[in-house]
């Protein structure tokens, strides 16, 4: 995580904005009156909405858990797409 201030930000926007996207960093652009922003990728943005999304439904964060659980303990059948569509017939 990186903090630069505003006038270094808004001078060197596109290398900020290239070391966001490129090496998935995040950027506190830092103001005054501590009225100061964060920068991230769109990627990092989406990833961490569906990750609140998530957490606000228990439902299905117990469903989540319980498939980790599964997933840790060997509760899984691996199978080829060759399998899944002879299934499906």
């Amino acid at each position: 995580m990186l903090a630069v201030n505003y006038s270094t930000y808004r001078n060197k926007l596109k290398e900020y904005c290239d070391r966001v996207t490129d090496d998935n960093e995040t950027v506190i652009v830092t103001r005054k009156s501590e009225k100061n922003v964060v920068v991230m990728s769109l990627d990092e943005y989406n990833n961490m909405m569906e990750s609140l999304r998530i957490l606000k439904n228990p439902s299905y964060f117990i469903e989540l858990f319980q498939s980790l659980q599964q997933l840790q303990q060997g509760g899984i059948v691996v199978k080829t797409i060759e399998e899944l569509e002879a299934a499906e017939q």
